[in-house]
């Protein structure tokens, strides 16, 4: 891998981690445009540990919260992650979207435009109804439901959590940063089970060191830059370009796939 190949890997990796628009759907892509191969998941895994620094910095007040108020708040994170942790064990016994994705590029295109959808669906909620409810068992619950919709490459996690976050119509504060908070323990299993994967596979093979550390990197700065845009982007609930980018992309995907 090229030492720009990293960078822009890490950079998608970071902004798209994030933002509404799928990390895992865009990285399959761009792999696909750059013909990359070699080590995807050794650079997966390093590429998710480089994005989870950034919410530990930006929302460190809120993870030292977690332990507060007899740990109200740390309970209400498990419950929000139980659905896509036992929904992404299912998947990663039965089926591997990457790969189905990867093999089949064209279908990758509908997983876009349903977060697309679920974006503009996101946005009429937001100002047809008012969001002023806590983060509690009940609210955390739907949220989780909405970030195991994300388990499915190609659809936003931070889209859908979010999205079932207005549906539970909790106070968009609150909704933007419960969802980054549970962006934490799923990037952490993420790398688990990418992790395990790696071990009882081929191994890491030969590891290109100075592309890596350039796409760690970036993924770091692009994640930062990305949690800080979004937390504002959340409390306005304007979602509509985000919803405009997804269509293009869907359709540069089936061009790609049909080329």
């Amino acid at each position: 891998m090229e030492i720009w190949e990293a960078i822009i890997l890490g950079a998608v990796q970071g902004f798209a981690e994030f933002l509404p628009i799928s990390s895992s759907g865009h990285l399959i892509l761009m792999q696909k445009w750059f013909g990359i191969e070699e080590n995807q998941l050794f650079y997966s895994i390093m590429l998710h540990l480089g994005t989870l620094i950034p919410v530990v910095i930006v929302l460190w007040k809120d993870i030292l919260g977690l332990f507060k108020d007899r740990m109200k708040r740390f309970w209400y994170l498990v419950l929000a992650s139980i659905p896509a942790g036992v929904l992404g064990v299912i998947f990663a016994l039965t089926i591997d979207f990457d790969q189905l994705f990867s093999e089949y590029l064209w279908l990758l295109s509908i997983p876009f435009l349903i977060t697309a959808g679920e974006l503009i669906f996101c946005e009429w909620r937001n100002k047809k109804y008012l969001m002023n409810q806590p983060i509690n068992a009940k609210t955390a619950f739907i949220m989780g439901c909405g970030q195991a919709f994300g388990v499915f490459s190609g659809i936003s996690r931070s889209g859908s959590t979010i999205t079932a976050g207005s549906i539970a119509r909790v106070d968009r504060k609150e909704n933007a940063n419960f969802a980054f908070l549970m962006s934490i323990p799923i990037i952490l299993a993420a790398v688990g089970m990418e992790g395990i994967s790696l071990i009882t596979g081929d191994g890491i093979g030969s590891i290109d060191v100075v592309p890596l550390i350039f796409g760690m990197v970036t993924a770091m700065i692009t994640g930062y830059i990305a949690v800080k845009f979004m937390l504002g982007i959340i409390r306005k609930a304007n979602y509509k370009w985000f919803s405009v980018y997804l269509v293009g992309i869907s359709i540069a995907t089936l061009v790609t796939a049909l080329v």
